[in-house]
């Protein structure tokens, strides 16, 4: 569908940009002039919806463009490895990636998702997968590749984008099997979310939503293949992995509360947290006494029963 380069800016000098050259599929088709027309207009009002973003974990649009029917995007250009050429090297190595490490990738992925899934209209990227996640040299997670990215309408249950595409099979849910006609929304991202989080502890990706359709628990739970997985991460990841989007985490925030639980702030989204292990702080007597005050009182009067029965 098209092709990106490493371009420089010759009026900023220094300034490295990714130039994203995307080529409709209508055009290669028979389409009709106004449908071209159609197609021009609208990668307009999405690439100046994507250049308004302004989120330390997405790269910045810059500036786009069009020429003899071409619609070009210009991007900050993103150093770094993406997260399926981590793991790639993680597994040569014959090493797992550690839980920790995933959730502090998973913590910024999804506050990109929130702020996101906030816009007015609300934007759904579509194709989230470990290679469109990128880290920096600085340990900060870029989601990149909006040739998906879809702007859901307020007016019409359906959503619309320029570019025809499913996403990559293991991440899409079963909705967005359906393209432009089908309804997807910001749980369709949430889907794509689980399967990079079951990909990435996993080392490998989840069986797509069409074989689980047509074979229910075909999946396989993420704990037979890395006990290492905590039981509340393992559940966090099915949930999003859910068929229905009605059964799925509703929104990013839900996500992330799912996947950290109480341990909410031992992941804070900078790259500390990638390179330290995360230090949990001894319980406070005062605060366990007054949570489990119920049960310590419980005990006494059992207590008191019991001595009672013996003296008499």
């Amino acid at each position: 569908m098209g092709a990106v380069y490493r371009a420089n800016d010759l009026r900023l000098e220094g300034r490295v940009c990714a130039l994203k050259e995307i080529l409709p599929a209508l055009s290669e088709g028979s389409a009709t002039r106004e449908e071209l027309e159609q197609l021009a207009e609208q990668f307009r009002v999405e690439a100046s919806t994507l250049a308004r973003l302004d989120h330390p974990n997405l790269p910045k649009v810059s500036d786009y463009f069009s020429i003899e029917g071409r619609e070009y995007l210009v991007m900050d250009f993103v150093e770094g490895r993406d997260l399926q050429e981590i793991l790639q090297e993680s597994q040569r190595r014959g090493e797992a990636l550690k839980e920790i490490q995933v959730l502090a990738w998973a913590t910024q992925l999804l506050d990109a998702l929130e702020y996101m899934h906030s816009q007015d209209p609300p934007i759904v990227h579509r194709d989230i997968k470990p290679s469109n996640i990128k880290v920096t040299p600085r340990g900060t997670v870029k989601l990149v590749d909006f040739g998906l990215v879809k702007l859901v309408q307020s007016n019409d249950s359906r959503t619309v984008t320029v570019v025809q595409g499913r996403g990559t099979v293991a991440y899409t849910p079963l909705e967005q099997y359906g393209g432009d006609t089908g309804f997807t929304d910001n749980r369709s991202d949430i889907y794509a979310v689980g399967a990079t989080l079951y990909h990435l502890l996993c080392g490998q990706p989840p069986v797509d939503a069409k074989e689980r359709f047509l074979r229910p628990g075909a999946l396989t739970p993420a704990r037979n293949l890395n006990a290492d997985i905590s039981p509340r991460v393992e559940r966090a990841i099915f949930r999003a992995l859910s068929m229905h989007p009605n059964e799925r985490p509703s929104t990013a925030r839900e996500l992330r509360d799912m996947l950290l639980g109480s341990d909410m702030h031992a992941y804070p989204p900078t790259p500390s947290t990638i390179l330290s292990p995360v230090r949990r702080q001894s319980p406070r007597w005062g605060a366990v006494l007054k949570e489990n005050s119920l049960l310590i009182g419980l005990a006494g009067a059992l207590l008191i029963v019991a001595i009672l029965i013996s003296v008499l």
